[in-house]
């Protein structure tokens, strides 16, 4: 039998857990608040009512004061209780939205590492806060109002139909009205605009972020902002959502909306036309004009009732489509995690028949890879651009989980290793490392928390950074980022490769880690990874074919297999593609512009 799908405010209340109470006395205190705020209408009826009994001796009508302090008493009692409920509503959206947000990126800390590749910041920053404080109106003031509204009308219902029921009938007739249209706007056929409305606007705020982290290549190339199409596209999109949305669906509805609530009075005109030769030839004229002063002020509240119901399914429909997609964030994958964790006995890594896919992809990363590392030595992965070196490294620390096969760490598979466990096995230095708007000191004890200020100042000496600290204002209580003080690509890397030093993993996982390093930091970096990879068990991605030459073994994948694999001297000798890419790479590396060649 298929699960029934709970409801978007079933869904809501789940999220506010125990201040799900909160909501519910909200909503009870709202209902309470429009009804104390329709009683001074009957007061004002009571005194129209007095007065015209008694016209002209106005000074006969002995009760106005007290139906006037009536009407004020109840007026106040309706204010402080509507604040009340209001307290209570916000208190409980803003847990709910704040439960939002720490279910989502609890819920993101389960996803593999390798998601967010796939998954901008932007994107899912929009999805997840910015849907999170979408539910807050609905929470705390559009379902007051809706719970408020509901009571108000039948209340009204009551009323319009106690003193004359054509005269309220009259007045309803506007409410019907305005339902029509709201309906026109919001249901059938348009339900999902605001869907791709917020689908648009979510498009454009990826594009935008991904804009801002190209202004660097948009100056180098003096492009302008036509050059990123994809964020032009995007704010075209968004606009063209929107524009058709207010233009073409709500504008007529909105006008024959506003026109019934802000006009009800005239619906009521022709029927009190009617009923006044009745009430004339009948003696009860004087009844009939204080009916007819009842509802003459009571339809004003009409166009405030139906506001509240409009804004309150806007917010309903901004809360849906919030919901979608903040369940967009809540279906991200996770790693699975074991329920009997297993301890690596050493510090040996294995590949047995691994493959794997990337989402959405055709042909397979990886295709049935086999390796095996022993503990202590330095394996090199080479080979041509795209061959699945990068996806293999990022299989060891579970960036990714394998389709089949199995990835091994001390003879156990990584799947069935607790994942801390698991990262406190591995260290990871990426080709190009970011480093956090903080202090060079908490850059490098993010690896590490625990550790004390002078097991921070040697990881930093033996990953070669004592000239960068001696340059900085402060030491290593420098905030990077902060009054023009930055570091180079090779000094970023070496701050990164003392990370990994302080923390002191038995596995050593470096993807091209000097890509981006000049001569002179390549050299010092060379000297930190001296420090880095004793008594390790290294993998390395490499490009420059120099760094591997001295490597215990050599994996040379290409097109996701492994097409050869031994030491260099062995790989040379069998003039395979490895040997290839080694003449290549000595040619690549003695070129250069002759004087003829400058002409």
């Amino acid at each position: 039998m298929k699960k029934k799908k709970p409801n978007d405010l079933q869904v809501l209340l789940d999220y506010a857990g125990r201040h799900r109470g909160l909501t519910f006395l909200g909503l009870g205190l709202s209902a309470v608040a429009m009804i104390l705020g329709m009683l001074p209408y009957i007061c004002i009826w009571l005194v129209a009512r007095d007065l015209i009994a008694v016209a002209p001796n106005w000074t006969q009508a002995a009760r106005i004061a007290r139906y006037g302090w009536m009407a004020f008493a109840f007026a106040l009692a309706g204010i402080i209780v509507y604040f009340c409920a209001l307290m209570c509503t916000h208190l409980a959206a803003f847990r709910t939205a704040s439960n939002i947000r720490k279910q989502g990126m609890a819920h993101l800390m389960k996803a593999p590492l390798g998601f967010f590749d796939s998954n901008a910041s932007g994107l899912l920053r929009n999805r997840l806060d910015g849907a999170a404080s979408e539910t807050e109106t609905l929470l705390a003031h559009n379902l007051a109002d809706i719970v408020g509204t509901a009571a108000m009308f039948i209340a009204m219902l009551v009323l319009m139909f106690v003193f004359d029921w054509r005269m309220g009938a009259a007045c309803l007739l506007a409410a019907v009205v305005s339902i029509g249209a709201l309906g026109t706007m919001m249901g059938g056929k348009n339900a999902g605009l605001m869907a791709e409305y917020q689908a648009a606007q979510d498009t454009m705020s990826k594009a935008g972020t991904e804009y801002v982290r190209g202004i660097p290549v948009v100056k180098v190339f003096q492009q302008t902002v036509y050059s990123f199409k994809a964020f032009k596209q995007a704010i075209e999109d968004y606009s063209a959502k929107a524009e058709h949305y207010q233009a073409d669906v709500c504008k007529v509805p909105q006008a024959v909306n506003l026109t019934a609530t802000e006009g009800a009075f005239v619906f009521l005109v022709p029927v009190a036309l009617l009923l006044a030769p009745a009430a004339l030839s009948a003696g009860t004229f004087a009844g009939f004009v204080t009916n007819f002063a009842f509802y003459a002020v009571f339809s004003a509240i009409i166009s405030t009732a139906l506001a509240r119901i409009m804004f309150a399914a806007s917010g309903m429909m901004l809360a849906r489509t919030a919901l979608g997609r903040i369940d967009q964030v809540m279906s991200a994958p996770t790693l699975k995690i074991t329920d009997h964790p297993k301890a690596p006995r050493d510090n040996s890594v294995a590949f047995e028949d691994v493959s794997f896919t990337y989402d959405g992809a055709e042909l397979p990363a990886l295709d049935h890879v086999s390796f095996s590392v022993k503990p202590g030595q330095t394996v090199a992965l080479v080979g041509p651009s795209g061959g699945g070196k990068t996806t293999a490294a990022s299989l060891i620390p579970r960036f990714w989980d394998v389709s089949s096969g199995a990835v091994k760490v001390g003879g156990v598979d990584v799947r069935d290793t607790d994942l801390r466990v698991l990262m406190d096995q591995v260290a990871f230095v990426f080709q190009n490392n970011r480093l956090f708007k903080a202090s060079i000191l908490e850059n490098v004890r993010v690896s590490r928390p625990d550790a004390t200020r002078q097991e921070v100042e040697k990881a930093l000496s033996a990953a070669q950074c004592d000239d960068i600290i001696a340059k900085l204002p402060d030491g290593i209580d420098t905030v990077i980022g902060t009054e023009g003080t930055y570091l180079s690509g090779g000094e970023q890397q070496r701050v990164a490769l003392a990370r990994a030093i302080l923390k002191n993993a038995p596995i050593v996982v470096l993807d091209e880690a000097t890509a981006f390093a000049d001569p002179e930091n390549e050299a010092l970096i060379q000297k930190a990874f001296a420090t880095l990879t004793r008594d390790r068990t290294v993998i390395m991605i490499a490009h420059r074919l120099s760094t591997v030459v001295n490597s215990d073994q050599i994996i040379v994948l290409n097109e996701g297999r492994v097409a050869e694999q031994g030491t260099h001297a062995e790989l040379v000798s069998r003039n395979g593609l490895y040997a290839r890419m080694w003449r290549d790479y000595n040619q690549a590396v003695q070129w250069k512009i002759t004087a003829e060649e400058a002409k």
